[in-house]
């Protein structure tokens, strides 16, 4: 019953016939992750007003006790290439006492098409047109799908609370859509990403402009799934470039990350999903041309039939209300979201209200630091329970 629709379903039959709840009820993250632990565990699907079927799950009571559905929700969104399981690795967060986690998986997400939020009606992965996304769908159908179910199911506003990838989308979100604000309590934002213009990854810089210069090639591949044959020889290829040392190939994309345990990275590593090569190339568009826009067809006219002009819109941070409350967490760390990026964001937010714009940075953190580093209870943590425990 969790999913990403404006007209949400409690179940939804994929093309093949498979029901998504109990295929997801089968060998979803309740079952492999959460109740595991000893806690309760709800699996939900939502359908997406494009058709993806999404699969959510919610802990209705948090490891201290308490009463189902009386603490305000909150939304975990996961960043690219990874599932709900980034919220679950490490138990010393101590997440269990939000009340609702909905993980929907990169686009689904099915647009994304992780494992668990696979489906669509009607088309199937196989189909080309289910993979024709980037996280402009995901501002557009999957966020509010979810924001929706969510305060439908609780009658009560959300917080959110996003990495990455789930930044990126909140931001856009925010700047674009009026009317979830009716919905959204505040925003909790882990290593966040508006602008990637001078990341430091070398790697996924040289990643990103290869595959700017061979875009027709990779609409073609359609699922960028990073343990197959195309994404691996994109990555053996940048890191042949010169100044690209891959070495210790996760510092190399994400920067040292100072405070991981070996387990805990593993089992990261060990849920890594798909995305859609579309939106691996809206990514690239970002660190190539330092832009927070749409995503760019490279032709005028492709995109005034998208968007009535010659270029993508830019999504404009200014337009965010100056009084929403969120708190933006980055570190010194970070490859991929460099201060100097995080600098332009906060620059974008220059007008907001200061008491309703909260920034911790951790000089020692990289991009992986801020979901499973061994001292992220102490660090993160604590410090957002306490922001939204404020709002």
């Amino acid at each position: 019953m969790l999913s990403c629709s404006q007209q949400p379903v409690v179940s939804a039959k994929a093309q093949d016939g498979t029901d998504a709840l109990a295929a997801a009820t089968d060998d979803g993250i309740c079952i492999t992750l959460v109740k595991t632990q000893g806690y309760a565990c709800e699996e939900h699907t939502v359908t997406t007003q494009d058709g993806y079927i999404l699969s959510m799950q919610r802990i209705p009571v948090g490891g201290s006790g308490g009463v189902p559905g009386k603490k305000p929700p909150v939304l975990l969104q996961h960043g690219l290439l990874s599932d709900a399981a980034t919220w679950l690795i490490l138990p010393s967060t101590r997440l269990w006492h939000l009340s609702w986690l909905i993980m929907a998986s990169m686009y689904g997400w099915p647009h994304t098409g992780t494992k668990y939020s696979h489906g669509h009606t009607p088309l199937s992965a196989n189909d080309s047109s289910y993979w024709n996304w980037s996280w402009d769908e995901l501002v557009t159908y999957e966020l509010p799908a979810m924001f929706r179910y969510v305060y439908e199911k609780t009658g009560q506003k959300l917080h959110y609370v996003g990495h990455s990838q789930g930044t990126l989308i909140a931001l856009a979100a925010l700047s674009k859509d009026k009317t979830l604000l009716n919905m959204w309590r505040s925003a909790s934002l882990l290593a966040p990403l508006a602008y990637a213009g001078k990341m430091t990854s070398q790697v996924t810089r040289a990643a990103a402009e290869d595959v700017i210069a061979n875009v027709p090639y990779w609409l073609d591949v359609q699922e960028f799934d990073m343990f197959g044959t195309a994404a691996i020889r994109l990555f053996l290829d940048a890191c042949t470039k010169p100044g690209v040392d891959c070495s210790d190939l996760q510092s190399a994309i994400a920067g040292h990350n100072c405070c991981l345990n070996p387990s805990s990275s593993a089992a990261l590593f060990a849920h890594g999903e798909p995305s859609s090569t579309k939106n691996i190339i809206h990514f690239s568009q970002m660190v190539t041309n330092g832009t927070f826009t749409m995503y760019d067809y490279n032709d005028e006219n492709e995109n005034r039939k998208f968007y009535g002009q010659p270029t993508p819109p830019a999504y404009k941070l200014e337009n965010i209300p100056n009084d929403f409350p969120l708190y933006l967490f980055h570190g010194g760390a970070d490859a991929l979201c460099d201060v100097q990026d995080v600098q332009l964001l906060l620059d974008g937010l220059k007008s907001h209200n200061r008491n309703n714009l909260w920034v911790k940075y951790i000089d020692q953190y990289a991009h992986i630091d801020f979901v499973i580093g061994y001292n992220s209870k102490q660090l993160v943590y604590d410090p957002l329970m306490d922001f939204l425990k404020l709002h």
